[in-house]
């Protein structure tokens, strides 16, 4: 089994720093009261994490060698009312979201169990192939429970019109902002036509829960295995959307046998838990690749954005791990062809076609 990830930046070794000292005064006062109960030590407030967004996650010291995790969440970025609703009924649900400890909704603070301090990623990147089955393995499972048991009535619809903004920002981002490249008719024309078909893929598929960044790097290696993170986007839609972000991720890269692998047992797993994938397993690959696809250009935009508009070029060095996912699909089947020529100049080489189907 082989399988390349880069280097993630250092943000947990970062320093804290705060640009608004009206909230950073907000966060002390609300973080004094919240810890008390518990016994956390302020003074061990450190950097955890941060993300793509304005969150960040800090760590807290306990008692007898416990931690906690304190989420800032500015309102004007993340709904965090959401976010907490989520984490408890997906832990209601019999899956292991942290649990919240303290919470200020409005505010955009929470308190929070700490599932652990070691990520999916981190741990692949170790892992001999026994580790990493057991590991993907324990990810499926549990996919296929979170689609059958998370209630998804009252979740945002992965509509038309969601999944056409997030194409949008390729040509926004990518194409444009990050190379440079204005789009003449025959482009537009081009890019409509690979929407469309991506599009109506998605929408024709069984709609269940939709993480909707069910990845490596939101995976803790934990006890109940896996932990999962942040789910404040999920939709209802689509049903192969988080089967492709796990089996082909923004960090991580499988052989494709070893993708097709984990996709079978998926495939079965689903069938046996009720789910309505389809009979014949080709056609269900096929909704992958496609689903992948479409995430994969929204994906591309999206790092970019976070280049050009957030200050955060790191994520653009993986552009070239999205722009080769999208081009062996779209050289895979005849009808994506339309896409390989507004590839081509983002890549920068010729790519030759030979359809599979």
């Amino acid at each position: 089994m082989t399988a390349t990830a880069p280097t993630p930046p250092a943000a947990a070794q970062a320093p804290i720093t705060w640009a608004d000292p009206a909230r950073h005064a907000a966060f002390d006062r609300w973080l004094a009261e919240a810890a008390a109960p518990g016994g956390w030590r302020l003074a061990s407030l450190r950097a955890a994490s941060a993300d793509a967004s304005a969150r960040r996650y800090f760590r807290l010291d306990g008692p007898g060698g416990a931690t906690a995790i304190v989420m800032d969440a500015p309102p004007h970025d993340s709904d965090s009312g959401h976010f907490l609703a989520l984490a408890r009924r997906i832990r209601e649900a019999g899956l292991h979201a942290p649990e919240v400890l303290a919470a200020d909704a409005a505010q955009g603070f929470a308190l929070l169990e700490d599932v652990g301090p070691h990520s999916y990623l981190d741990a692949l990147r170790e892992a001999d192939t026994a580790t990493a089955q057991r590991l993907m393995r324990d990810a499926i499972r549990a996919l296929v429970h979170w689609q059958q048991h998370l209630p998804a009535g009252d979740l945002p619809p992965y509509d038309d019109a969601l999944l056409r903004r997030e194409l949008a920002l390729f040509p926004e981002w990518c194409v444009q902002r990050e190379h440079g490249i204005t789009w003449g008719p025959t482009e537009q024309a081009r890019w409509q036509k690979v929407c469309d078909l991506l599009v109506a893929s998605a929408l024709a598929q069984p709609v269940v829960p939709v993480h909707r960044d069910y990845m490596v790097r939101n995976l803790m290696v934990s006890d109940p295995n896996p932990a999962v993170l942040d789910f404040q986007d999920a939709v209802r839609g689509p049903l192969s959307y988080d089967i492709a972000s796990l089996i082909r991720d923004a960090f991580f890269s499988w052989e494709e046998e070893q993708e097709i692998d984990w996709a079978v047992r998926y495939w079965d797993a689903a069938r046996q838990a009720g789910l309505a994938v389809p009979e014949d397993f080709g056609e269900f690959w096929r909704q992958v690749e496609w689903m992948g696809l479409q995430r994969h250009l929204k994906v591309m935009g999206i790092f970019c954005r976070l280049k050009h508009r957030d200050g955060k070029p790191h994520y653009r060095e993986d552009l070239p791990r999205f722009i080769g996912y999208a081009t062996k699909v779209a050289m895979r089947y005849r009808p994506l062809a339309e896409l390989l020529p507004l590839l081509e100049p983002l890549g920068g080489h010729a790519v030759a076609r030979g359809y599979t189907f």
